[in-house]
């Protein structure tokens, strides 16, 4: 069984996508620790002379899009996604692409590099194994040294050696991980492990957990990535402005979040969160308006996203506002939100629960745009979000996993078509419907009897992993199908 945690699910990152930005940031990474312990006796990185990074398939499409460059000169010059200054990337790379000096981290002496020609992005070809890949090749004297790997999606990075089969094939190995006691691969081991302990999700997800780290270490992570998706919902009803890129769209979360609290509120930018999200449970809003709350706090958090901002992968970037939104919508709108005491352990419960869910679609499926479409982005986002909403409501076990497969059936097909290779339109605005779908595929499984359901978990996730083998790559993240062809634009970028 392919072991994950919670943690590779949930991960704190930079935008606008985790397979085109965070996953190259961490396949440079990567390669640089790997390249330094293959130059460890000749003293680490420093007699590298030259490096470049060749983009294929849909990297090379998009990537300039998806910020793919600048997340390649982020990592070559040590940065992390988790603690790089968002607000100083833009400075950051414009003082590389003018000085064209790289001081590689742990080498004292720069090399030349031009991200203008140093990246290389082959829009005609593609790698065998996945869409998205990548070649990092470093010049040491008269060698070089080559390595491919392929970003899998929600920031998961394979070497092209780890690759087993076919594309939508997960690398088999367990090397390094723990022996979890209750081990999951499909939907049916997770219900079983439940029925036999008379536990729920959480529970057995907790215990799993433990596997990896202290139930304390447990609970801060979960903790940090709820407190990383309220920030950019906060920031994003915050913001205004325009979003990077040749669309010029415009933000929209903030000047409806505005409209909806309305000139009485005492809620201003300058409050924390915390009192912000007080401000919107206090104004009392009516059925129309929490429906518009929801698509507010999706939008804040994919547009924060578009803007190269700190979001956590859910299970991407490009689906990083529906978990967010529907645990708002727990939090602030629904009719028996957790009190102020029990909201912090309702939050672990909910992410504990969403982070397992996401990691059966990428058992059995996939969760990569690049492979499956929207679908394997937004579509397992709702589903996480939906399974997790249906348990921490007082749902059972069965029910949550119903509410999931509610969520995912309705998204079945969906295509990823980035006009102009940006993650702004269709995709800010299909966080707004996948985290309604979300909210409404737990109210039906709330409602339901799941022993009289005609369709189950497995089955919704077998057959998307059919549909995203059947999908024409025009509509996988390549700009060249869809809305992406369809929708006129001022400089098309592919």
């Amino acid at each position: 069984m392919e072991v994950l945690s919670v943690f590779d699910m949930l991960k704190i990152g930079v935008g606008p996508s985790s397979s085109h930005t965070l996953g190259p940031w961490r396949a440079i990474q990567r390669w640089l620790r790997e390249l330094g312990t293959d130059l460890g006796g000749a003293g680490g990185l420093g007699p590298v002379d030259h490096v470049r990074v060749d983009l294929y398939g849909s990297l090379a499409l998009t990537g300039k899009g998806h910020a793919t460059d600048q997340a390649i000169s982020l990592a070559l010059l040590g940065h992390d996604p988790e603690t790089v200054d968002v607000e100083a990337i833009a400075k950051i790379v414009q003082a590389l692409g003018l000085q064209q000096l790289l001081l590689l981290p742990g080498a004292t002496v720069p090399i030349a590099f031009d991200p203008q020609s140093d990246i290389v992005f082959h829009r005609d070809r593609r790698l065998p194994g996945h869409a998205n890949a990548m070649r990092c090749t470093a010049t040491v004297g008269t060698r070089s040294l080559s390595s491919v790997y392929f970003s899998v999606g929600g920031g998961f990075v394979v070497r092209e050696d780890e690759l087993v089969g076919q594309e939508l094939t997960r690398p088999g190995s367990t090397a390094g991980r723990p022996t979890l006691p209750y081990p999951t691969q499909v939907p049916a081991d997770l219900r079983s492990h439940c029925h036999r302990l008379d536990c729920c999700i959480a529970d057995v997800v907790a215990s799993n957990e433990a596997a990896w780290r202290s139930p304390e270490e447990v609970g801060e992570g979960l903790d940090r990535i709820w407190q990383v998706m309220l920030t950019a919902a906060h920031r994003g009803c915050h913001t205004d402005g325009t979003l990077p890129g040749d669309l010029g769209v415009h933000r929209r979360a903030a000047p409806l979040a505005r409209r909806l609290l309305g000139d009485g509120s005492n809620a201003r930018s300058g409050d924390s969160p915390e009192a912000w999200m007080a401000a919107i449970r206090a104004s009392q809003p009516d059925f129309g308006q929490k429906l518009q709350w929801i698509s507010t706090f999706a939008m804040a958090v994919n547009e924060e996203n578009a803007n190269l901002g700190r979001v956590v992968t859910a299970p991407t970037n490009g689906a990083a506002g529906v978990i967010p939104a529907v645990l708002l919508y727990l939090l602030c709108l629904s009719d028996e939100p957790p009190s102020h005491d029990d909201a912090p352990a309702v939050v672990r419960s909910f992410l504990l629960v969403a982070g397992e869910v996401g990691t059966l679609f990428k058992k059995g499926a996939t969760i990569s745009a690049a492979m499956g479409g929207c679908m394997a982005e937004v579509g397992v986002s709702s589903a996480m979000a939906a399974a997790a909403l249906t348990e921490v409501m007082g749902g059972t076990m069965d029910q949550a996993l119903m509410a999931a497969e509610i969520a995912m059936e309705h998204h079945l097909g969906m295509t990823c078509d980035p006009v102009s290779g940006l993650v702004q339109v269709p995709c800010i605005e299909r966080n707004t419907m996948g985290a309604v779908k979300a909210i409404n595929a737990a109210e039906l499984a709330l409602a339901s009897d799941p022993a009289l359901a005609r369709v189950t978990l497995d089955e919704v996730i077998n057959t998307m992993r059919d549909t995203a083998e059947s999908m024409s790559d025009r509509f996988k993240e390549t700009s060249q199908g869809g809305l992406a062809v369809n929708v006129s634009v001022r400089v098309p970028e592919c």
